[in-house]
């Protein structure tokens, strides 16, 4: 099994229907295959752990909550996950959540300062790609989209993530995650990330 010296924590965002879950399903098979050790945390799955704890039943509600509760909660999630001491700490996430004040950074700068992340992973694919994942996904209560709406999120996803990469110092590697090709868009990943 490789060793490093410090665990290594690596953020990948994707708008829904970039094919995200896939992708990371498939850098940890790689992976994994090279005696690498290697855990998935969802950064919003621990943080619907901690606002269950205060009445919150699904992600739909914990997106629609106040600013300073989300904060809270991020804030809370983000000091779990950088107790993890995997060699390396994939962290699956969103750049942006979208509420009624507009677009909140899903990694604002107390986040990332307690997370430390070495690389940012921004995954995208084509907006009719994504419109038609979406449309198809009957497991989440989504916002009415269109082509064009998808195209905003994707353009707000880069600039969120660029910040990041400015604010931490961490490299950041923008990655489309064509229909198809996600063991080169895996192996793109794993090359960027540098393990």
């Amino acid at each position: 099994m490789l060793c490093l010296a410090e665990s290594k924590k690596v953020i990948i965002v994707g708008i829904p229907g970039v094919g995200k879950s896939t992708l990371v399903a498939k850098i940890v098979e790689k992976l994994k295959a090279k005696q690498t050790s290697v855990i998935v945390q969802s950064f919003g799955t621990v943080m619907l752990e901690e606002a269950k704890k205060n009445g919150i039943s699904d992600r739909d509600e914990l997106r629609r909550l106040s600013m300073p509760e989300q904060k809270k909660f991020q804030k809370l999630a983000a000091e779990k996950i950088s107790k993890l001491e995997d060699d390396l700490v994939i962290i699956d996430t969103h750049a942006f959540i979208a509420t009624k004040a507009g677009f909140y950074p899903g990694l604002p700068t107390h986040v990332l300062d307690i997370i430390k992340p070495a690389n940012f992973i921004s995954v995208s694919a084509r907006p009719e790609e994504i419109y038609n994942r979406r449309m198809k996904d009957k497991t989440r209560n989504r916002d009415l989209v269109s082509i064009e709406s998808i195209k905003k999120e994707l353009a707000v996803q880069d600039a969120m993530v660029s910040s990041c990469s400015v604010l931490s110092g961490s490299p950041m590697k923008p990655l489309l995650n064509a229909e198809g090709k996600v063991d080169e868009a895996a192996q793109a990943v794993i090359e960027a990330i540098e393990i």
